[in-house]
Parts: C-alpha cells; structure tokens; sequence
C-alpha cells in the first residue's frame, strides 16, 4: 500500500531518523564509555609516573621510575568491587610481594582470591627478579641503583595512602608474599613492626641463616645469573634469566661463612628474628615438594620449619599449613607453582579480611 504522507514529508522524516541514528551511533554516550576506569594517581614520594595506566577500574597497572632503584617498575592495584561505588569508605591494603624472576606486570599474580576480596585493596610492586627486598650493600654493580626497601617503604607505600582510599595505619596494613617475596614479607614486617598488622609467607626462602646453605646458594645463583646460559635465545623472558650478572657479595656482603664475616646475611635472616614479629598476626605456608630434593619447595619446607620452630620456642601464635604433596590442596602438586600459591591465598585472604574487619 502506497503512503498516503506527501514525499517532502517523508524525505524529512527520514532525515530526522539518519540524525537520530548517527547520534546513538556516535554522538551518546555508550555502555563502554561510560563504564569508569582506573583513579587517576598523582605523581609523588619520589616516583613519577612514565606511562598511561593501563587496566580496569579494579585491576590496573601504573609504571613509574625512582632514583631509588634504576630502570622503570611496575606497581599492580587491585581494588575491590565496590570501591567506585563507596567514595566516603576506606579500605585496609595487602602489600603481595612476588617472587624471583617475575614482574607485577604478570596477569597470573591477580590471583583469583586476590581479585575477589570483597574488602582490602592489593597492591603487588615490582620488586626485581632479584631484588631481594633490600638495599643493596654494594649499589655500584651493573644493575645500577638497588634500594627496593626504601623504594617500597619510604616511597610505594606512602603513595597508595596519598592516591587511594586507605586505612593509612598499623591496623590497616598486610603484607605476605612468595617464595623471594616470602622473605620480603617477614623483613619488612620485621624491620617496620610499625607499618603492619600481619605478615604472612607463602613457600618463602625465610632461612638465611648459616644452617641453610642451600637457600643462600639459591640468592647467589640469582645475583651471579648462573641460569642464563640454559636461556638460549628466550632470554630475558626465561626464568633462569635475573638481569646482568653481579657479585655474590651485591646484597648481603659475603655469602661465606669464614671468619663471621656473613654476619649481615645471619642479621637479614628471618627465621632467627621472629620475635621481632610479636603481636602481628603471622601465617606460613609450605609444601614437601614431593621428596624431591630437586624440587625447590623440597627446601623450602625445611626453611619454614626453622621459622616455625623459632616461633614455637618464643610461645607466639601462628597459622602454619604444610600441605605436603598437594593431595587436597587444590590443583597443587606440593611443588613451588602458581596453582600451590593459588590455593594458599584462598585460606589466606579470608583470615586477613576478618582481622582487618575486627582490628
């Protein structure tokens, strides 16, 4: 059937529906621009930021630069879901340190559980393949400057409580990590008792002391880049790839025990210091690496039995899993691995939300 509407009429009818649809096309405001990104995070602390922040409103990545240690680094945030939602709420903050040969930029360390808290906020910051945490002893290597702990304390920190929502305080501060993060967890918190309210250490190279050798050799293949050779042309995204090579004495002066001269290696192991922890809340994780003395967490069990024992022989409350060979323990074949830690932090951040919640 013909229309009955003069031709005119229905030229400018159609006109007005092309204009309408160019609008809705590109001129309205759409799901996807609506939706909010990132908070915008502020220069300061002596760290600049050296690039856009990248990611969503709730897992996202700013990279900045320090005098403190050379190069760029990353720091991933991870915010709760309701925190765009909730401008007048502060939330408590997990510091998660990863481990050798890694880096924050890494999707996988936004762990599952991680991602889910309903109400802290995780911030993972670079610290080196390996950085050790520390400030290096010897800062004239070929690394350039090395101060990860004035990095994270003096400069990370105070700049997550300047940009984001915080519990800027003792009561509102975690930090754990894994494997060289798990010693970074137990130095930081024992050598700023007053930063943090619980530490934890999952499969973490916690025993410096003259009594595990294996794990200084474990630091030293680190720092001297021992691995590197069996990198062939996948370097430097090979794991056994730590950066350029360096002197076993970089960190912690000599690794040897002659005439105690490795005392300062003896004064930055955490498991003959755990007092220093005294009213935190303190968490250990381990598995047995199935017997396997060729299987890092095999050494790593033995080096959170040491801690714990410390810690028995000062009467202090903690939470201790071994998880032996991962039977029941997730997807965890009881080895150093990402499915292990996985399962860890699903037992870990439900206990640090609640005594955030009740401190």
């Amino acid at each position: 059937m013909r229309s009955v509407l003069p031709a005119r009429l229905l030229r400018a009818k159609a006109a007005v529906a092309a204009v309408a649809a160019a609008l809705l096309l590109v001129g309205a405001p759409s799901a996807r621009a609506g939706t909010p990104g990132p908070p915008k995070m502020t220069d300061g602390f002596g760290l600049t930021q050296t690039g856009p922040v990248t990611g969503t409103a709730t897992n996202f990545v700013v990279t900045v630069s320090t005098p403190q240690v050379a190069g760029e680094h990353h720091i991933r945030i991870l915010l709760p879901a309701d925190y765009a939602d909730q401008p007048a709420k502060r939330y408590p903050v997990l510091y998660f340190l990863h481990g050798a040969s890694d880096d924050p930029v890494n999707p996988r360390l936004a762990y599952p559980a991680l991602a889910a808290a309903k109400s802290m906020i995780t911030v993972i910051p670079d610290g080196g393949r390996r950085g050790w945490y520390s400030n290096w002893l010897d800062q004239d290597t070929a690394a350039g400057a090395q101060n990860w702990e004035n990095f994270h304390i003096s400069q990370v920190i105070p700049f997550i409580d300047a940009n984001l929502r915080t519990v800027a305080a003792k009561k509102g501060r975690a930090v754990a990590g894994l494997s060289m993060g798990g010693f970074g967890s137990l130095h930081y918190a024992q050598a700023h008792p007053e930063l943090f309210s619980q530490a934890a250490a999952l499969s973490g190279a916690v025993d410096l002391s003259r009594d595990h050798a294996v794990m200084r050799a474990a630091v030293v293949a680190t720092l001297t880049d021992i691995g590197a050779a069996l990198c062939g042309s996948s370097g430097p995204t090979c794991s056994l790839d730590f950066g350029p090579a360096v002197s076993s004495d970089a960190v912690f002066g000599t690794p040897y025990p002659v005439f105690d001269a490795d005392w300062r290696w003896n004064e930055a192991d955490p498991s003959t210091h755990m007092d220093r922890l005294a009213g935190m809340g303190i968490s250990l994780y381990t598995g047995d690496g199935r017997g396997e003395p060729a299987e890092p967490e095999f050494w790593v069990q033995s080096a959170t039995e040491h801690a714990k024992d410390h810690l028995d022989a000062l009467g202090l409350p903690y939470h201790y899993v071994n998880y032996g060979n991962g039977s029941g323990w997730g997807t965890c074949d009881g080895g150093h691995t990402y499915d292990c830690w996985a399962q860890d932090l699903v037992d870990l951040v439900p206990r640090l939300e609640a005594a955030f919640a009740s401190a």
